[in-house]
């Protein structure tokens, strides 16, 4: 069996545009100290531009339009050096300089029944933010806290998580500090924010200029007023996370450097460990004997952080300090009512979604941790399953019913995958299951019987390893869909980041990514080539199929030797309404091509003699005639015909 390839998509992209060397140089040049004076040119180079449209078209919120009306499938439509100029123009080309669109305000429900503000910038700004996001993360990655997990790449809640679950079992640090940021990304302040990023080294002054705009783009409310504001980064835009980051930064450098890394460690042994991290054990031993320093470790995800103390007493003062020193550094609140210090040999503590506290193992004077999917998530999930079963109960037996099943199959996985690393996960997942399974049977309740069945159709190979053994599975009579049982999932012990991963060296990404196996010199040149009349979205995909199809043509797997020799077909014609999207296109070799469209049997028989093609390649040389409505090509033993067909003449 071969090996899989192991592929991180965003690596891949930046393979796809040729931008991973850049990206290296800036994170290398970072770790060093450089500090930078010219990025926009980098910013601003067409590949990069290229490269952030590749990254933000798949994005679901690019399809969301922006107080301008207009979304991702406009700029798709552009031929990919229009594309490049007008983002130039935007940031160079007008004499008042860059000005972003007024942000759209929506408010977006929370479980508590309060809301959260989101801002959606227009999709040219958008575009403008990940360009620069592109750019400035790898310089930001090499300067920021191994200790923050949210919005970075290759990091996750999952990793945060684990960091917990080490901290409170291994290293019985019980007493956490819960903190809560009064509106964090409403309250950033942006003068400290723009000193905060000249610090890490980014002094590209027309950055920081555009960047300055950004902050203070006018945001349009939804009662059509505009509102100019003087401090935050509206969540919702590109570049916000990444921002938020730059701010807490500091914080999680000041913490670590209370205890973590404290100077004092730097006096005794220090091992390396496989995992990338260094052994201070000797020093942290040698700072609990001889000194009165506070121990104190932080866990953060994005703006919702956990401080891990060893003691009530350090864990009382650590929270004033931390306090203190957000209000005067940061000038950022903390909500007094959200604070708390928990012992969780006692109570539970709150983070991510999980409930966890630590319990003594049977005969033993170990502590362990004991988690759950937090009440308040839990009630939140449970309420949207709920409903989205009401939905599919309506339409029960109907293409609709099965549709709706297939949704609410998705969240279940959704919500499976999220909370499988809470010890108690199938236990708390049983409350919503009893809940919704009362549900449905009692909608599904009939006269003539009950609709819910016991069998249905083939399970796919990955539900039979997931659910196949379940006694809980069951169907809708008519749809035949199964509905996952969302009980039937085992804990899984969280994941913990291995240090030794770097998106921005190749000795990072061999251990989680894989490099194109494919001729990356005739990639750059199908990248390079200038096309006249295609779409962007044309171009993008094109260099995803020549990947996807391993630089082999569709029909003879024969792979492509020069430039000349690939052709990218529409499987239905743009004359007949097709689409430059990624499943209406794929790459040919240009004989085949022309065997395609070929409509004289003369023609006919010289390529099919020339490609001498196998049963299987021309059955699928055929498929794609069909979508022309073109007759088919019939080999028999010694000669060749065409198979016409009446309803292909119509399509034609």
């Amino acid at each position: 069996m071969p090996k899989k390839t192991k592929c991180i998509d965003s690596l891949r992209h930046n393979e796809y545009y040729n931008m991973q060397s850049v990206f290296d140089e800036l994170y290398n040049e970072s770790i060093q100290g450089s500090v930078f004076h010219e990025l926009m040119d980098k910013i601003l180079e067409e590949d990069n531009i290229l490269l952030a449209y590749r990254n933000i078209k798949t994005n679901g919120g690019s399809n969301t339009p922006g107080t301008d009306g207009l979304s991702i499938k406009d700029i798709a439509r552009m031929e990919p050096q229009k594309v490049v100029e007008k983002v130039r123009f935007i940031l160079r080309g007008s004499q008042h300089g860059y000005r972003p669109k007024a942000v759209r305000r929506k408010e977006i429900p929370k479980p508590n029944g309060k809301t959260r503000p989101l801002g959606i910038p227009c999709i040219w700004d958008r575009l403008i933010q990940q360009c620069i996001k592109q750019v400035m993360e790898p310089i930001c990655e090499a300067k920021f806290s191994e200790n923050s997990y949210g919005f970075r790449p290759n990091r996750s809640v999952e990793h945060a998580i684990a960091r917990s679950y080490r901290l409170l079992q291994m290293s019985n640090l019980h007493y956490v500090i819960e903190f809560d940021i009064k509106g964090f990304f409403d309250n950033v302040d942006h003068s400290k924010l723009i000193k905060q990023i000249w610090a890490l080294g980014i002094r590209d002054k027309e950055l920081i200029y555009i960047i300055k705009r950004i902050l203070k783009a006018p945001i349009k409310m939804s009662d059509g007023s505009l509102i100019s504001p003087e401090k935050g980064t509206p969540q919702g835009g590109i570049l916000s996370p990444l921002l938020a980051n730059i701010v807490l930064n500091e914080l999680d450098h000041w913490v670590e450097s209370q205890w973590q890394y404290s100077k004092v460690t730097d006096n005794y042994r220090q091992r390396p460990q496989s995992n990338g991290t260094v052994d201070r054990s000797h020093g942290y031993r040698a700072m609990r004997e001889s000194t009165k320093l506070k121990e104190m470790w932080i866990v953060r995800y994005a703006d919702d952080f956990r401080i891990f103390c060893k003691t009530r007493s350090d864990a009382e003062k650590t929270k004033i300090a931390i306090e203190k020193w957000l209000k005067d550094r940061l000038r950022l609140d903390i909500s007094s009512e959200k604070i708390r210090i928990v012992n969780t040999r006692q109570k539970p503590m709150e983070f991510l979604g999980f409930s966890i506290k630590v319990r003594k193992k049977k005969k033993d004077t170990k502590y362990v941790v004991d988690s759950h999917i937090s009440p308040k998530a839990l009630k939140d999930k449970s309420d949207k399953l709920a409903n989205q079963v009401k939905v599919f109960c309506k339409f029960k037996d109907s293409d609709q019913g099965a549709k709706e099943v297939v949704i609410y199959n998705s969240m279940v996985l959704g919500i499976q995958n999220y909370y499988r690393i809470a010890t108690n996960v199938a236990s708390d997942l049983n409350v919503i299951q009893q809940r919704t399974y009362r549900i449905m049977y009692n909608r599904l309740n009939t006269q003539s019987g009950n609709a819910l069945r016991k069998e249905g159709r083939k399970l796919t190979p990955l539900e039979v390893h997931r659910f196949g053994k379940s006694k809980s599975l069951r169907y809708i009579a008519g749809t035949r869909e199964p509905i996952y049982p969302i009980y039937y999932i085992q804990c899984k012990n969280p994941m913990a980041f291995n240090r030794r991963i770097c998106p921005y060296t190749s000795e990072g990404r061999a251990i989680v990514h894989d490099r194109l196996g494919i001729n990356c010199n005739l990639l750059y040149q199908l990248m390079n080539q200038k096309l006249t009349d295609g779409s962007i979205e044309f171009y993008d995909n094109r260099i995803s199929l020549y990947s996807a199809q391993q630089g082999k043509c569709y029909i003879t797997s024969k792979e492509f030797l020069s430039l000349e020799d690939i052709h990218c077909h529409h499987k239905i014609a743009k004359s007949k309404g097709g689409t430059d999207e990624y499943s209406n296109l794929v790459l040919v070799d240009k004989d085949v091509h022309k065997l395609i469209h070929a409509t004289d049997i003369e023609v006919i028989k010289y390529y099919i003699e020339v490609l001498k093609l196998k049963a299987k390649q021309l059955e699928k040389l055929n498929s794609l005639r069909q979508y022309l409505g073109l007759s088919m090509i019939v080999k028999k033993k010694k000669s060749l015909m065409l198979s016409y067909n009446e309803n292909m003449a119509s399509a034609s």
